[in-house]
């Protein structure tokens, strides 16, 4: 039974994936990215990730869940664990994927031996479709890091399903948890690692509201190997491989450790698409 959240060798051992593996070993990893033709970064080898930076949801971002769920007869898993515990039960009547009009199932807990339980993570074996709700990241991984859950919802990828989520539901999609504070979004000790369904990326997100425009730049700096994804409210990327699409009103910042024109990230908006392998925008 887990008793802390950080397990990555274990979870590696269970799933069999050499990309968690690399996700808590930086060395061995930054020498294979120094090698030629090397991806820098990649998204999932199946199924599609749909990021979403906080904020209001627009109906084109609610269009992109419902052509990639699976249609009419989509099962959704809602995950409100990130929200406070006031807010756990509205989300699952009233949330983004009721709105969807799709069937869904919420699961939640805070007890991470009933994550680690079979029986638990059962509705994510049937699931077309996951959903992570917003709130504080970290409450993902103390509930679900290492356990059965995280293990059967990285199985809804490997079976071509679509994994959604927003604010804190988008960061844990990353390889690094970065966290919400203003100034240092450093990961705190020991709690470096997220679901890493995007390897070798940091994911900041509310960056317009919150002013985060810089804030992923010093994490980069000090973590070269990251990419830096930054997501302004009521945006969102789609991920399918290596390659991702900008989707809603606002902007995605890409900090990858250059200069651009002054400042430290580029701009993308609805439409670009970019190269997560290549660290380039795609025309």
């Amino acid at each position: 039974m887990p008793t802390a959240p950080g397990f990555p060798r274990r979870l590696c051992a269970r799933l069999g994936l050499a990309g968690l593996a690399h996700a808590v070993a930086a060395p061995e990893r930054a020498r294979a990215e120094a090698r030629p033709g090397a991806a820098r970064s990649a998204g999932p080898v199946n199924g599609t990730l749909l990021l979403v930076g906080g904020g209001e949801i627009g109906p084109e971002i609610a269009a992109e869940a419902r052509r990639l769920d699976g249609g009419a007869g989509a099962r959704w898993v809602v995950v409100p664990t990130a929200a406070e515990d006031g807010d756990v039960e509205a989300i699952g009547r009233a949330g983004f994927v009721s709105g969807l009009g799709r069937h869904s199932t919420v699961l939640h807990t805070r007890d991470r031996a009933e994550a680690d339980a079979p029986a638990f993570a059962a509705p994510l074996r049937e699931a077309t479709a996951v959903w992570f709700e917003g709130g504080r990241q970290t409450r993902l991984v103390d509930a679900y890091g290492g356990t059965e859950t995280e293990l059967a919802l990285r199985g809804v990828l490997e079976r071509g399903g679509l994994v959604a989520g927003t604010s804190a539901g988008a960061t844990i999609q990353g390889s690094y948890l970065v966290r919400g504070r203003r100034g240092d979004i450093n990961a705190v000790a020991g709690r470096e690692r997220a679901f890493g369904y995007l390897r070798n990326v940091a994911v900041d997100q509310h960056v317009d509201a919150w002013k985060r425009d810089r804030d992923l730049a010093p994490l980069i700096a000090a973590r070269p190997e990251l990419l830096g994804v930054g997501l302004d409210e009521g945006t969102a990327i789609v991920v399918r491989r290596d390659t991702f699409t900008v989707v809603g009103r606002g902007r995605v910042l890409i900090t990858d450790g250059a200069d651009h024109a002054g400042q430290p990230f580029r701009s993308l908006r609805a439409g670009d698409r970019f190269d997560l392998a290549r660290w380039e925008r795609l025309p």
